[in-house]
């Protein structure tokens, strides 16, 4: 019985370890508070991060609030301007050049994704990507899959963002706020404040093995 029991624990210790030297192939992340860091005041926007054919996986869940109205582009083609509208945005970050991705999806299926280099210098946007989208009972789901080729090299920071609401009542959120303290008088929301984007590896999804491949889109932006 002794040396049973010893084979079993040691056979589960082997099979901890070996949980443990798998990828991690998912990441999961939720906005909970708006671009100051108030708590949002409703069911938190998600979004997953996987391992896709040829790029990430990203998937969203999120509350629709339907508005504003849908864009008048139609789904599953970029939409210029779609900040403008209720959507959720992803940016990926090399902060060592300032070199970042940034792709929006809205509810509807209109999406926007544009290679930036240097804040809020957009140098390609409006590219393809492929993206679905559907709202059942006051909630929406939409999945995309971002190919390699629009990832700068070396991502290590990320932010996503949310936005929805009209008017008075428009509200953005951020899954990395500005901290209260640091917010000044007359300040308001910007998305391309890199300084508090946190850290995020691609490896951490992929593999630690798993090397990014080389883009042409990137090529001398250093």
């Amino acid at each position: 019985m002794g040396i049973a029991r010893g084979l079993q624990c040691m056979a589960f210790i082997c099979f901890l370890l070996y949980c443990e030297s798998l990828p991690f192939s998912q990441m999961e992340f939720e906005i909970k508070h708006t671009w100051d860091s108030y708590p949002v005041m409703h069911e938190p926007v998600t979004i997953k991060f996987s391992p896709g054919a040829g790029g990430l996986h990203m998937e969203v869940f999120a509350p629709f609030f339907d508005d504003p109205k849908a864009p008048a582009g139609p789904p599953g083609q970029p939409f210029p301007g779609l900040w403008d509208y209720e959507v959720v945005e992803s940016f990926f970050l090399d902060s060592t050049t300032e070199n970042y991705l940034e792709v929006e999806v809205c509810p509807h299926g209109q999406h926007l994704v544009l290679l930036l280099s240097g804040r809020g210098q957009a140098f390609q946007q409006q590219l393809p990507l492929s993206f679905n989208a559907t709202i059942t009972f006051g909630k929406w789901k939409g999945e995309a899959l971002l190919p390699w080729e629009y990832f700068p090299p070396n991502v290590n920071k990320m932010n996503s963002y949310a936005i929805h609401g009209s008017g008075l009542g428009r509200t953005y959120e951020a899954l990395y706020p500005v901290p209260r303290e640091e917010i000044v008088e007359g300040q308001k929301p910007n998305f391309h404040l890199l300084e508090y984007f946190q850290d995020f590896r691609l490896q951490s999804i992929m593999g630690e093995d798993w090397v990014q491949p080389e883009s042409d889109l990137w090529k001398g932006k250093c």
